[in-house]
């Protein structure tokens, strides 16, 4: 167990983290009913309302009753960035502890879980270097910014979703402001919890994993996705949208690729996505993980270390 920066009282959190179609929902599903608490959505995808398929965002069958936190709470017209999820999901905190002891974070966006927890104040900013860059990225797209940081700072290259802007020019702005690549900040800032906590991963054997990704991919396809993309071009220019699952799509839109060239591209670069998660999640070592394939195997796991 992490120790806390701020403990208050028998207040708790729970994170179950993990990969993509690593069954993160369902397991924390199943752990809130047993505790009878609330959930914190930490996926960077499932904030938007206008994203459902393809971000396999929870349907209100899957959240059987337990209030979710979260989830189609913003638009992507306003996207949510990671200090501003700190902000708001702090408050949420405050006020959901009023009333319960425990509460489950649940997610595979690492760097908005580390937001909410430790918070993201102690790594420097620097406006104007964000604003170059984002400049950059208008006029040259998001290649430039992967070239970029690849060169700077390989090491978080390694494990940063490179196809998200917003998180490659965060970490060229800190480069550029200090001197110092963001992957030493993250590593030799002290991290003190908000509160109590218990930190889970999910980390299945690569198999079942890559076999998971594949079937929720053709399960997405056959629930919509397509559509869910057509209805979402107007939106095509936002980085929200500038994700798996969308971007591929939009490509066939183009009649760059054909249907099954960008159904078999989300497909690895999800698998690609999943790793860095992974990566990611492994930094933290405190973490305990949860190799079993079975809902009912990690809940056991869990309830009996905490």
């Amino acid at each position: 167990m992490l120790k806390s920066g701020n403990p208050i009282g028998n207040k708790k959190i729970i994170v179950i983290a993990g990969p993509t179609a690593s069954g993160k929902t369902s397991l924390a599903v199943s752990l809130a009913t047993h505790l009878k608490c609330s959930i914190i959505s930490a996926d960077s995808r499932q904030f938007y309302k206008e994203l459902s398929i393809g971000t396999a965002k929870p349907t209100s069958d899957e959240m059987q009753g337990i209030p979710h936190y979260f989830v189609n709470s913003h638009s992507v017209e306003k996207p949510l960035s990671s200090g501003q999820f700190e902000i708001e999901g702090r408050k949420l905190v405050a006020q959901l502890f009023e009333k319960e002891d425990v509460l489950i974070v649940v997610g595979g966006s690492g760097m908005f879980i580390d937001a909410l927890l430790y918070g993201t104040d102690q790594i420097p900013h620097s406006p104007k270097a964000r604003a170059h860059w984002n400049q950059e990225f208008e006029l040259h797209g998001i290649a430039k910014l992967q070239e970029h940081l690849q060169t700077i700072d390989p090491d978080f290259y390694k494990e940063v979703d490179i196809y998200n802007p917003a998180r490659l020019i965060r970490a060229i702005e800190v480069f550029e402001s200090t001197g110092i690549p963001f992957s030493f900040w993250r590593k030799n800032t002290e991290k003190k919890a908000l509160y109590p906590l218990f930190y889970f991963v999910i980390d299945l054997p690569r198999e079942v994993l890559y076999n998971r990704i594949n079937q929720r991919v053709d399960e997405m396809i056959q629930k919509g996705l397509l559509e869910e993309v057509k209805e979402n071009m107007k939106f095509r220019h936002l980085q929200s949208l500038n994700t798996v699952g969308y971007k591929e799509l939009f490509d066939y839109l183009d009649n760059k690729k054909t249907l099954e060239e960008a159904i078999n591209l989300i497909k690895q670069n999800t698998r690609n996505y999943a790793k860095r998660q992974l990566t990611w999640f492994r930094k933290n070592k405190d973490a305990i993980y949860l190799n079993a394939t079975s809902t009912d195997e990690q809940l056991r796991t869990i309830l009996t270390s905490i």
